[in-house]
């Protein structure tokens, strides 16, 4: 039987799968940005993040944050493959970028490793940000955020370390 405490992936592998599989993505967002190959391997790459978010220090609210995005933009993209109105799909993804912003800037607040901060931080707030006027600004202004999140997952990979394993205080004399 599996144990659920235990880590049977180091965080490293867990932070270079979603960049292997979205780095195609970003590519295609340059080159080809009516691919529709990109939306299956984004599907992938936004389950591929599901054990990030189980991974890396953030509060459980942060956490559900983290959890949301994947399922919206899973949502998104099987909208997309199945030739769903544009206009739905996208808002639906956008939607999502507000809950990746969360947990983005949320995990990356309590990392250790300061480059991981700062990008961390710059990348969940453009994404979400972004969100808020996608509706007036073209999708190129979306790019950059795709190159940061690369650049924090392979940051992640190498520089993360986790927190202290914290003990319970010692309980008060007076509280006993």
């Amino acid at each position: 039987m599996l144990d659920a405490r235990r880590h049977y992936v180091s965080l490293r592998s867990l932070a270079l799968l979603p960049l292997v599989l979205f780095s195609p993505a970003v590519i295609a967002f340059f080159v080809d940005p009516d691919a529709v190959w990109g939306e299956y391997l984004g599907v992938f790459f936004h389950l591929s993040i599901l054990f990030l978010v189980s991974r890396l220090e953030a509060a459980p609210w942060a956490k559900a944050a983290g959890y949301g995005w994947v399922a919206l933009d899973v949502l998104a993209g099987i909208l997309m493959i199945n030739d769903i109105q544009y206009d739905t799909a996208w808002a639906i993804r956008l939607g999502g970028h507000v809950l990746a912003g969360v947990w983005i800037v949320s995990s990356s607040l309590v990392s250790r490793a300061m480059p991981v901060t700062v990008v961390g931080v710059v990348t969940g707030l453009w994404l979400a940000a972004y969100s808020f006027v996608g509706n007036v600004l073209p999708e190129t202004y979306l790019r950059p955020a795709g190159i940061l999140i690369l650049v924090w997952f392979a940051l992640l990979a190498v520089l993360h370390r986790p927190a202290p394993e914290r003990s319970a205080a010692p309980e008060s004399p007076a509280l006993a």
